[in-house]
């Protein structure tokens, strides 16, 4: 099962290879990471997807209290939070084949970022079956080059994920 953790953390050096050692020391294989400032400069948050059973994601959040520069973590439901992910893809085009990738583009309510004679970048929002759909109509028309972000991931509701210092 895919869990989605988010880790407050201290925005320093050295925070994201800390964390990323206690996976890899642990075995734990990390799917997907973001990591980006907060509202406050001083904190960063990272989303952290990792796949495993409520076992592994109970070590993981254990492990995770422990160091030092981590302020919070939190579990994240895909029901109790809204998750999305960035993809590009670069997709070969000719005369006859633009009209029905840009029609793609607006069913799925993507945008065009760049056009040449022989090529368009799409970027596409969404979660991981939207991407994985589009990429699957895209290929037909050949995808020259394609790049995700990780997911990032936030509580529904007015909730809000704060040091446990703040609550």
């Amino acid at each position: 099962m895919k869990y989605v953790v988010s880790v407050l953390v201290q925005n320093q050096p050295g925070v994201l290879a800390r964390i990323a050692g206690l996976f890899s020391r642990r075995g734990f294989n990390i799917e997907s990471l973001a990591v980006g400032m907060t509202d406050k400069s001083e904190v960063s948050r990272m989303t952290i997807a990792v796949d495993g059973d409520d076992h592994i994601i109970e070590q993981v959040t254990k492990q995770l209290n422990k160091l030092v520069d981590v302020i919070k973590v939190n579990v994240l439901t895909a029901t109790e939070s809204v998750q999305r992910e960035l993809a590009l893809f670069k997709v070969h085009v000719t005369a006859s084949t633009r009209p029905e990738v840009m029609q793609m583009v607006d069913i799925f309510r993507a945008k065009i970022v760049d056009v040449t004679r022989n090529a368009l970048v799409v970027e596409l929002t969404g979660d991981d079956n939207k991407i994985k759909a589009m990429e699957d109509l895209l290929r037909q028309f050949g995808i020259k080059e394609m790049v995700r972000t990780g997911l990032i991931a936030i509580e529904r509701g007015s909730k809000i994920m704060k040091s446990n210092k703040e609550e």
